[in-house]
């Protein structure tokens, strides 16, 4: 053969690249398939939406709530026990404060001498108990309430004020808050109250009182926790003055601590208030109050115990109720709580 036959016919223009360019496409198909193929096998969801957007936060906390069975069934008594209260009127079949002579220390209907009358019975003056309760919880969650209230309030002003101006004022609010808490808290709220006077009033502000030093020192450490992040940094070069730093940047992600410690705080409020009652510090009778209740019971022990048993399972059940539910909070808010789980 001549040396021209033995040459190869020309390439055609721009064969090379083309066949080249193929090759790489049918290659990245063959991978995208294989691709497919095991996320079929391993059992990916490819047909999800990447894009769809996270949930709500409400919803994420709710969800985290739910799942704690025992939380669930707290935020279903303290409900129930809120709704009686605010039904109490209506719901009670006597007066709280009527006395019925012919029917004094009368047992619960369960009881032998007991009767339909008075379902679970009298106290030692003829007054019904059932309807004392139900109005006796309206008075503990008023005395949680506002007493969470004026502690959590000033608490997290001045533990925001301590944070952000830790030399001029925060000192001074610190130490303020170690004297405070240098001593027991129901001692310290019997001296209020031995000061200002017994009474529902003074036993909140009391109980108020005594709050104050952990809302103070809770809110303080987790906005210097806060301060130290890029977001802060940028709203203060953003030109975001103190104020704004302090109630619109940094105390929403502060929240999440103060929901649960005022949470507790509302069944240490009801414990400290039934405390005082007991004492004769706090509601005085003839107020329907389940402290009271149990203090001009105490003689009656032995001879008739449901005036006892009935007050103190209100307020152990109640207490209990509100701290699963604090306990929910703390599980459903807490991310480092989430992760663990």
């Amino acid at each position: 053969m001549s040396s021209t036959a033995m040459k190869r016919a020309p390439r055609a223009p721009g064969s090379g690249a083309g066949a080249g360019a193929g090759e790489s496409a049918e290659s990245r198909i063959d991978q995208a398939s294989a691709t497919i193929d095991v996320s079929a096998d391993v059992g990916v969801d490819t047909s999800a939406d990447v894009g769809a957007p996270p949930p709500a936060p409400w919803r994420a906390v709710w969800q985290g709530f739910a799942g704690n069975r025992a939380a669930v069934v707290g935020l279903v008594y303290v409900s129930l026990v809120l709704l009686c209260a605010l039904a109490a009127p209506w719901l009670a079949p006597y007066d709280p404060i009527e006395q019925y002579r012919d029917a004094l220390l009368t047992p619960p209907a369960w009881n032998n001498g007991g009767s339909m009358r008075f379902i679970l019975g009298t106290d030692d003056i003829g007054r019904d108990l059932l309807s004392r309760l139900l109005f006796g919880a309206r008075l503990s969650l008023l005395i949680g309430a506002v007493a969470v209230t004026l502690s959590a309030v000033p608490g997290v002003t001045l533990g925001l004020v301590a944070a952000f101006f830790p030399r001029a004022i925060g000192t001074f609010i610190l130490r303020l808050m170690d004297v405070m808490l240098a001593l027991p808290s129901l001692l310290l709220a019997i001296a209020v109250v031995a000061v200002l006077g017994p009474g529902l009033g003074n036993t909140m502000l009391a109980i108020a009182l005594v709050s104050l030093p952990g809302y103070v020192r809770l809110v303080r450490a987790s906005a210097l926790e806060e301060l130290a992040k890029d977001y802060v940094v940028a709203s203060r070069l953003a030109g975001a003055g103190k104020l704004r730093l302090m109630f619109n940047t940094v105390l929403p992600n502060c929240m999440a601590p103060v929901i649960v410690t005022a949470t507790m705080g509302f069944s240490d409020a009801i414990l400290t208030a039934a405390a005082l009652g007991f004492l004769g510090l706090g509601a005085q009778p003839p107020t329907p109050e389940w402290g009271t209740m149990l203090a001009s019971a105490r003689d009656y022990i032995e001879r008739a115990n449901w005036v006892v048993t009935l007050p103190g399972l209100a307020i152990l059940t109640t207490v209990l109720a509100i701290n699963l539910v604090g306990d929910g909070l703390r599980d459903a808010l807490d991310p480092r709580l989430k992760n663990l789980s």
